[in-house]
C-alpha cells in the first residue's frame, strides 16, 4: 500500500500535514531546487516537533563538486536524526561515484536515492544503490514548473523503474509536481509511496505554505489504513475505500454511468505465427467500463473513475512486451480494470488491423459481484485463496 509522502519547510507545516494524515513528513527547501536542503538546525528543529508521530526524510541535495562532497552533505544531514536522507544523481560518471562513495554511509544512514525523469535518467543506476546498501530509489523531476512526471515517463516507464527497485530489493518512489488526477493512476503501480510539494500548496504554488484542504484532498485519494482511533459509537470507517467514495455503512448503488475508451490504435507486439514476433501491429480498443455512481455527487477526483486509468492499463501491459494471444491482452486488460473498486463490468472489444483487409478480434464481457469489489482491489490473495473463480476462455484468436 502506497504511503503519503509530503515535503515542508518549517515546523509549522510539519503540524499541519501531520494533522492532514501524511505518513512521511519530507525536509526540504523549494527555494533551492527539487531536492534543495534545510539548513541542518532547522531540520533539527523540525525532527525535535514531530518528534515520533511520524517518519522524517530530508534532503542532501543533488549538485556536489565532488563524491566527497555529497558524503560530508549527507552526513550533516543524518546528523539532525532524521529517518531517512534523499540525495539525486545526475546520470553520468559523477552520479556513479557519488553512490560509490556514500557506501561509507549506508551503513549507519537509510539512504534513498533520487533520478530525475526530466533528465534522461540512467536506470542502471538502480541496481549500483542496492549494491552499495541505499535502502530506496525514486524517481523525481528536477525542473518544477508546468510538465509533471508523467509528461516526461509514462506508465510504462515507471512500471519498469518499480520493477526494478522490487527486483533490487529497494523501497520505490515517485514524485514530480504531482496532482491530483495523477493519483489514481499512479497507485495501479504500487510504489511503497507518493511525494508532494505543489499539490499541498496554497494556489498550487511550491514556494507557498501549506493548505489544509489540499492535503485532504492528496490524503483521501490514497489508500490508507482503518483509522483505529474511531469514538465508540461512532462508524468505523476504512479510508482506503472512502478514497474512492466507498464506506461501509453507505448505501450500496444500484445506478451506474459507463466510462469509455473508444477507436483508440496503438501499435502492439502481438501474435502466435513467428513471423509476428519482433513486428508492431496496429490494434484498436473499444472499452466500455460501468462504475457505481457515487453518491456524494461532489465535483473532484475523490469522486471519479478516470478514463485515463483505462489507456494507462493499456499502456502498462503493452509496455510488457509481446502478447502472444489477443484473448490474453483482453482478459489482461479487463482483469486489471476490475481492480478498481468501483469499476462493476467492463466490455472490451479488440481489433487487429493489418491482418486482412478487413478486421479481425475479440470482444469479452467481465463483470464482479459488488459485495467483493473493494476487498478484491486491496487484498486479491484473499480472492486467490478463497478458490475465485477465474475468467472463462472466450474463442482463441492468433
Amino acid at each position: 500500500m502506497a504511503l503519503m509522502l509530503a515535503s515542508v519547510t518549517n515546523p509549522a507545516e510539519a503540524e499541519a500535514v501531520w494533522a492532514g494524515g501524511a505518513d512521511i513528513i519530507d525536509l526540504k527547501d523549494p527555494a533551492k531546487g527539487a531536492l534543495g536542503a534545510l539548513d541542518p538546525r532547522l531540520v533539527a528543529d523540525i525532527v525535535r516537533a514531530v518528534g515520533k508521530r511520524r517518519r522524517v526524510s530530508a534532503t542532501a541535495g543533488d549538485r556536489f563538486a565532488s563524491p566527497e562532497a555529497a558524503v560530508e552533505a549527507v552526513a550533516t544531514i543524518a546528523a539532525t536524526g532524521v529517518d531517512y536522507v534523499k540525495v539525486g544523481f545526475p546520470s553520468d560518471k559523477g552520479g556513479a561515484e557519488c553512490i560509490r562513495a556514500l557506501d561509507l554511509l549506508a551503513g549507519e544512514v537509510k539512504l534513498v536515492g533520487v533520478l530525475f525523469a526530466d533528465r534522461a535518467p540512467d536506470l542502471d543506476l538502480v541496481r549500483l544503490m542496492a549494491k552499495h546498501g541505499f535502502m530506496g530509489a525514486m524517481l523525481d523531476t528536477a525542473t518544477k514548473g508546468e510538465r509533471r512526471l508523467l509528461d516526461h515517463m509514462d506508465v510504462a516507464a515507471l512500471a519498469g523503474f518499480l520493477d526494478r527497485c522490487r527486483e533490487a530489493g529497494l523501497i520505490s518512489g515517485l514524485a514530480g509536481s504531482l496532482e491530483a488526477p495523477d493519483v489514481p493512476r499512479l497507485l495501479p503501480l504500487q510504489p511503497n509511496y507518493l511525494g508532494f510539494r505543489g499539490s499541498l500548496c496554497l494556489g498550487r504554488s511550491r514556494e507557498a505554505g501549506i493548505d489544509a484542504a489540499s492535503v485532504r484532498m492528496i490524503r483521501d485519494l490514497i489508500p490508507q489504513e482503518a483509522d483505529s482511533q474511531a469514538a465508540p459509537g461512532e462508524p468505523r470507517v476504512d479510508w482506503r475505500f472512502l478514497g474512492r467514495g466507498y464506506t461501509a455503512t453507505q448505501e450500496r448503488s444500484t445506478e451506474t454511468d459507463r466510462v469509455f475508451v473508444h477507436d483508440l490504435v496503438m501499435p502492439c507486439s502481438i501474435g502466435a505465427y513467428d513471423f509476428e514476433r519482433g513486428l508492431q501491429q496496429n490494434v484498436r480498443f473499444n472499452v466500455d467500463v460501468d462504475v457505481r455512481r457515487n453518491q456524494h455527487h461532489s465535483d473532484d477526483m475523490r469522486d471519479i473513475f478516470s478514463y485515463d486509468l483505462i489507456v494507462d492499463a493499456i499502456k502498462i501491459i503493452l509496455g510488457r512486451g509481446h502478447v502472444e494471444l489477443i484473448e490474453t491482452l483482453a482478459r489482461e486488460l479487463a482483469d486489471s480494470v476490475l481492480r478498481h473498486p468501483s469499476v462493476l463490468r467492463i466490455c472490451v472489444r479488440i481489433e487487429k488491423l493489418d491482418v486482412i483487409c478487413g478486421k479481425v478480434g475479440v470482444e469479452i464481457k467481465r463483470e464482479r459481484a459488488i459485495e467483493a469489489g473493494a476487498v478484491d482491489q486491496l487484498f486479491p490473495s484473499l480472492s486467490e485463496a478463497a478458490g475465485g473463480v477465474r475468467n472463462p476462455r472466450g474463442p482463441r484468436n492468433h
